[in-house]
């Protein structure tokens, strides 16, 4: 299993900042927003997953292979936070609870 780094965006700015500004995310590397139920992908690029997760950390929606330019993509009514990780990365293919241990 590839070692997993997971970011947190603490932050109301480092929500909205989110990935912009990224050229990529190494293997591996993800962004964790919460509370967070929808995203864009306006001035990213390159393409991410965006996997959605309730309040209990359970995925309730997993969109994959969103490409730069996308304006809304929303989680649904139960999601309250967004893991986003580069298009195909296998180290978070499958993930279906959002992992205890996370980077600070």
């Amino acid at each position: 299993m590839t070692e997993r780094t997971i970011r947190i965006a603490k932050t109301p700015w480092a929500r909205m900042r989110g990935l912009l500004g990224e050229t990529a995310l190494p293997p591996g590397a993800a962004l964790l927003l919460r509370p967070c139920n929808a995203i864009h992908t306006l001035g990213m690029r390159f393409a991410l997953d965006a996997r959605f997760y309730n309040r209990r950390g359970e995925l309730v929606r997993e969109i994959l292979n969103v490409p730069p330019g996308k304006c809304w993509i929303w989680g649904g009514w139960r999601a309250h936070a967004v893991l986003e990780c580069s298009a195909g990365d296998p180290a978070f293919q499958g993930l279906q609870h959002l992992p205890e241990r996370t980077e600070p």
